[in-house]
This record gives C-alpha cells, sequence and structure tokens, in this order.
C-alpha cells in the first residue's frame, strides 16, 4: 500500500493550502488516518488525526482553529485544510495511515506513510 499526498506549496504569510491523500489501494479502509509534519533539524511531529468511520478528530495545539482535518469515505481520501498559514508551518507534511485504533498522535500507531509534501510559508 502506498499513500500519495499531493496540495504543497509555496504560500505567503495568511494564505491557505488543503493536502490530499489517496492510498494506492481503492479496497484499503483505514481506521485511522493522520497528518504529521517535519521541518528541518526537527523531529516529525503530529498535526491531525481522524477516526476514520466516526470521524472523531484530533489537532495538535499549534494547528486548532486554523487546520481541519477531514476525509471523502467514497473517494477514499484524507484531506488537510491549512488557513492561516504562518512561517511555523513550513515543514514536509506526511500523510498516514493505521490499521488498529491507538492514539492518534503516536506516530507508532500508524502503519503507512506517504513520501511527503513540501510545504513552504513565506514572510
Amino acid at each position: 500500500l502506498q499513500l500519495q499526498e499531493s496540495g504543497g506549496g509555496l504560500v505567503q504569510t495568511g494564505g491557505s493550502l488543503r493536502l490530499s491523500c489517496v492510498p494506492s489501494e481503492v479496497s484499503f479502509s483505514p481506521r485511522v488516518m493522520g497528518w504529521f509534519r517535519q521541518a528541518p533539524g526537527q523531529e516529525r511531529e503530529f498535526v491531525a488525526g481522524i477516526i476514520w468511520r466516526s470521524d472523531i478528530t484530533r489537532y495538535a495545539d499549534s494547528v486548532k482553529g486554523r487546520f481541519t482535518i477531514s476525509r471523502d469515505s467514497a473517494k477514499n481520501t484524507l484531506y488537510l485544510e491549512m488557513n492561516s498559514l504562518n512561517p511555523e508551518d513550513t515543514a514536509v507534511y506526511y500523510c498516514s495511515a493505521g490499521s488498529l485504533l491507538a492514539r492518534l498522535i503516536d506516530v507508532e500507531t500508524y502503519d503507512y506513510w506517504g513520501q511527503g509534501t513540501q510545504v513552504t510559508v513565506s514572510n
């Protein structure tokens, strides 16, 4: 299984982007999916997660009120709507998926990872 992210790019402070993530297997049915990010020289950090069937979500404090995670079950697609972006949001953003129900914030919860998409926010 592969996860393919798209939607990254360069945006000015205060701008918006929407990331998408699609699994390579149409029949894939995750229990949880999430977005993580990694800035240069820093560890990968949790951004947002969703329990696929119940639509329960969780966010990192740094993005609450600005980012929205959502999924389209019919299209088997995960989204991350990012608003009010600032330079601290600059990072490679990774999509992830897990087969078991576990803590959304933990890297260990996720079995599959995308290659990442670069998000750069300029001043």
